[in-house]
């Protein structure tokens, strides 16, 4: 029998908030985190709208002086997993066995941000001046490396690196970890700090981001007709993935069953989405097909849906064909509306909001869904939340290099 994994703490940093509770009820009310990119941040720039984290982040206990040698996205994580591991129940270093526990927190870029920083820092006042902490700050990494040493989580240690789906894939093969029997809990997630000058303008040249700076807001517009691009955010987003009998032994709370992973790959473009859509298919099918579950016992889809125009149209597609006749009586998300495109975090934040949407029976809408794109026909939560008995949610992640990931959550019991 294969073993039951369940989800048993939440930690997030995102657009909408500090922490899950925050980010829960500005989605559920249909926030935005848009806002304009910072005044000082290079006028050249064409793009000046952004979705950033809270600038305050609560680590727990790290000295300031650990703080100042890290790149934010490090920051970022530690604050997810901090919130993560006291709601989990774990909070004294002697409450779980360190042995047992592992931790697998993903990025789509790294520590870009340090790097640029040591860059300018070599040009300015030369090699001497550089940090010794110049590489491994810069290392994709070193949020699951740092969280492991302050949580003392010396299980498997994982780093996926796959674009927009990279902390979707780090959840699923957490599951795959505990199922395997190499862990009995594992820290999963994403972190992600990229709201950089030169990150912007290379996402401008490639045209992916939204050109409306005059209505941040309304920028990000999933399924929308007139999408033009996604918006660049940022933030953390760490799971706590525990085996359910382990979980059950400690008395811990079950937020919701981890049911089933599926992943595959496009093998068709660089950047864009296969336009038959084929690995976004074949990832949700893999998905129904480890929980051994029927398209007709999914109640709800997040979608990836990042508001190209491409991109949606393919994702919309794809559900269409993996979920057939259903597809009528399955509302579909895209919280991206509200939180921008986080990159490598963003499929372990949309998974926080699956799994609060089906314990508060609300299901988050896609903001800015005012003339739905034809291509894109669905049952769109459009721009309000909806009530929901829904039991069973699909969250989807897609990323350059042809990547898709799917995960199934079960409505837990608190």
């Amino acid at each position: 029998m294969k073993t039951s994994v369940v989800i048993t703490g939440m930690g997030c940093v995102t657009p909408l908030g500090s922490d899950v509770e925050s980010t829960w009820q500005a989605a559920a009310a249909g926030k935005s985190g848009v806002v304009p990119l910072p005044e000082d941040m290079d006028e050249r720039l064409a793009i000046r709208i952004c979705a950033p984290a809270p600038a305050e982040v609560d680590v727990g206990e790290v000295s300031p002086k650990e703080l100042r040698r890290m790149d934010r996205s490090v920051v970022l994580a530690l604050g997810a997993a901090h919130e993560a591991m006291a709601d989990a129940g774990f909070s004294a270093p002697d409450s779980f066995d360190g042995d047992r526990a592992g931790v697998a927190v993903a990025s789509g870029i790294g520590g870009v941000g340090n790097l640029l920083e040591q860059h300018r820092i070599y040009l300015e006042k030369g090699p001497g001046r550089v940090s010794p902490f110049t590489i491994p700050m810069s290392l994709a990494n070193m949020p699951s490396g740092i969280v492991g040493i302050h949580h003392g989580l010396r299980g498997p240690n994982l780093c996926h690196v796959t674009a927009c789906a990279a902390s979707a894939q780090a959840i699923g093969e957490s599951l795959r970890a505990i199922q395997f029997g190499a862990a009995d809990i594992m820290l999963a997630g994403g972190s992600e700090s990229a709201i950089l000058p030169l990150v912007i303008a290379g996402f401008t040249k490639m045209q992916a981001l939204s050109k409306r700076n005059d209505e941040p807001e309304r920028a990000s517009r999933p399924f929308d007709l007139d999408r033009d691009g996604f918006v660049l955010g940022e933030g953390a987003a760490v799971l706590v993935l525990e085996r359910e009998e382990h979980a059950r032994a400690r008395g811990a709370r079950i937020l919701a069953f981890v049911r089933g992973y599926g992943t595959a790959g496009d093998a068709s473009h660089m950047a864009a989405p296969d336009p038959e859509g084929g690995g976004a298919r074949r990832s949700m099918q893999a998905a129904l097909a480890d929980c051994e579950l029927a398209p007709t016992d999914v109640d709800h889809v997040n979608a990836h849906a990042t508001s190209t125009p491409a991109g949606d149209a393919v994702e919309a597609a794809a559900v269409r064909t993996t979920f057939g006749a259903h597809v009528d009586q399955l509302p579909v998300s895209a919280t991206k509306g509200m939180t921008g495109h986080l990159l490598g975090a963003a499929g372990a934040a949309e998974a926080i909001l699956s799994v609060r949407a089906l314990a508060t029976g609300t299901l988050p809408p896609t903001l800015n869904l005012d003339s739905p794109d034809p291509e894109c026909t669905l049952d769109h939560v459009a721009n309000k939340a909806r009530p929901t008995r829904a039991r069973v949610a699909m969250s989807n992640s897609f990323g350059f290099g042809g990547v898709n990931a799917s995960l199934v959550f079960e409505r837990g019991e608190s």
